[in-house]
C-alpha cells in the first residue's frame, strides 16, 4: 500500500512488531522454545530486510515478573541484533509490562541504541526521540507513548457516571497524544531547518481502539473497567506518518487508516489464534511516500483446535497423525450425546501419535454437572471471572446486587493488574 502524502529526503526501514508475551504458558506448558525460534527468526529477518529501526509496540513480557529465562531472551536478543545492521530498537511497556522493570536497565540499554519508554512521562519531550544515522543526518522521530495506565490519564471526581468516567479516561488519552504530538511536530520543524529534510513522525500506542477485532482465548484484556477507553482513528494527530500499535492480537488498521496499525502477536497466544497468519509490518518511508509490506511469521508449534461429535473428533486427530509432525491439540466436543469418558477416548485416539491434547471442552458434561455442583468440572477449565461468576451462582445473587459485586470485581482485577511489583 502507498501514500503519496509525503516525501521523505531519506529512506527508511522499520519493523513493527508487538505482543511477544515471552514467558507465556498454554494450558500450563512452557513455550520457551519457541520464543527462542521466534526471535532467532526476527533477527535473521532484520538482517534479511536490512531494517534501520525496530519497533516493539508493548507487552514484550507476560507478566510483571517475568522468569529469569524469560528475561535472558529478551536481553540476549537486545545483545545481538545492537550488533546487527539495525541502527535503533524503539521498546514501550504494555499493560502486561512492568513500568519500572522495563525502565531499570534504560540508560545502560541506549549505549546499544535501545529505547526504552515504560512509565508515561509527565513531561511528553521525554517520550518525544529523534533517531540519528550513523552520519549524523536525522532518521526519525519517535512518539514513543507507552500503555497509558488508569493513573495516568484518568482524573477522578466524586458521583461520576458511568459515562462521565468513559469520556474522562479517552480525554486523558488524547490530551496525552495531543502533547506529544505538539513536541514531535516542534523538533520536525527544528529538524527541517538545520537539516532541510522532511523527518517522518511515528508515534507507538498500546491501547484498544474501537472497532478492534480479537479472539475468544488470547488473554487481551480491557485496559480499563469495563470498556471504557477505546479509542478511535480521529484521536492520533495528522503529524503522525505512521502509528505503530499494539494489544490486539490480530493484526488490523484502526478505522481503516493505512498508516494505523496492529501487527498482532507474532506467535498464537490461544487455539483460538491457531488458524490465524501471523505477521510484522515492514514501513519503508521513502521519496515515493510510505509503503506497508506484511512480513508473515513461520509456526513454531503448530496448534489446531478440533470441534465435533465422537467422529469427527477421531477423523481429524487420524488426519493430523497422518502428518506425523508434533501438534499441540484442544478438543472441543459438541455431540448431542453425553460422553462422560470423553478425556479416556480422547486418550486412546492419540496414542502412538505426535499428537498432544492440552485441553479437552466437554460443554455436554459441564452442562449436567451444574446440577451435580460441578462434579467434572476441573478449575483448569475456568478463567478468574468464570469462578466469581460460579460464587455469585452460588449465593443466589441476583439483580442490582449482582451488577455492583460484578462493578466492583472488575475495579479490584483492575488495581492488581496495575500493580507494578519491581516499583519502589
Amino acid at each position: 500500500m502507498l501514500n503519496n502524502q509525503s516525501q521523505f529526503s531519506q529512506p527508511l526501514k522499520v519493523l513493527h512488531t508487538s505482543d511477544w508475551h515471552l514467558g507465556r504458558r498454554l494450558y500450563g506448558r512452557a513455550r520457551y522454545e519457541e520464543f527462542s525460534k521466534f526471535l532467532a527468526w526476527l533477527l535473521e529477518t532484520i538482517i534479511r530486510e536490512n531494517i534501520d529501526v525496530l519497533i516493539v509496540a508493548g507487552d514484550i513480557f507476560d507478566t510483571m515478573t517475568p522468569s529469569n529465562q524469560a528475561q535472558t531472551l529478551y536481553f540476549e536478543f537486545l545483545g545481538k541484533v545492537s550488533k546487527s545492521c539495525c541502527q535503533h530498537v524503539v521498546i514501550v511497556a504494555g499493560n502486561h509490562d512492568s513500568p519500572s522493570f522495563l525502565d531499570a536497565p534504560k540508560q545502560v540499554l541506549k549505549f546499544l541504541d535501545v529505547h526504552v519508554i515504560g512509565t508515561a512521562c509527565d513531561n511528553p519531550s521525554d517520550e518525544v526521540i529523534t533517531l540519528w544515522a550513523s552520519d549524523g543526518a536525522p532518521q526519525a522521530i519517535i512518539a514513543a507513548v507507552p500503555y497509558l495506565r488508569d493513573r495516568d490519564v484518568r482524573q477522578n471526581r466524586t458521583g461520576q457516571s458511568f459515562d462521565e468516567k468513559d469520556a474522562n479516561v479517552i480525554a486523558g488519552i488524547c490530551q496525552h497524544y495531543d502533547l506529544v504530538a505538539a513536541e514531535a511536530k516542534y523538533q520536525q520543524s527544528q529538524l527541517k531547518q538545520d537539516f532541510s529534510a522532511h523527518v517522518p513522525i511515528i508515534a507507538t500506542g498500546h491501547l484498544f481502539a474501537a472497532g478492534g477485532s480479537t479472539t475468544e482465548d488470547d488473554g487481551v484484556r480491557n485496559l480499563y473497567v469495563g470498556n471504557l477507553g477505546k479509542i478511535s482513528a480521529d484521536m492520533f494527530d495528522d503529524c503522525f506518518d505512521y502509528v505503530a500499535l499494539g494489544h490486539l492480537h490480530v493484526p488490523q488498521l484502526v478505522g481503516g487508516r493505512d498508516h494505523i496499525r496492529y501487527s498482532g502477536s507474532p506467535i498464537a497466544m490461544g487455539f483460538g489464534e491457531a488458524r490465524q497468519r501471523k505477521r510484522l509490518i515492514l514501513v519503508e518511508f521513502g521519496q515515493d511516500g510510505l509503503t506497508m509490506t506484511p512480513i508473515f511469521v513461520p509456526r513454531f508449534q503448530k496448534l489446531a483446535q478440533i470441534r465435533g461429535d465422537l467422529t469427527q473428533i477421531r477423523a481429524e486427530i487420524a488426519d493430523f497423525a497422518a502428518q506425523n509432525e508434533p501438534i499441540w491439540l484442544e478438543v472441543v466436543y459438541s455431540g448431542d450425546a453425553l460422553v462422560s469418558d470423553l478425556r479416556e477416548q480422547v486418550t486412546q485416539m492419540i496414542q502412538g501419535t505426535t499428537c498432544e491434547v492440552l485441553k479437552i471442552k466437554n460443554p455436554k458434561s459441564y452442562h449436567y454437572a451444574l446440577k451435580q455442583d460441578y462434579e467434572f468440572e476441573t478449575l483448569q477449565d475456568l478463567d478468574e471471572s468464570e469462578v466469581f461468576e460460579r460464587c455469585l451462582e452460588a449465593h443466589q445473587i441476583t439483580g442490582d446486587q449482582k451488577i455492583e459485586l460484578r462493578s466492583a470485581y472488575d475495579n479490584l482485577m483492575a488495581l492488581m493488574t496495575e500493580q507494578d511489583r519491581f516499583a519502589d
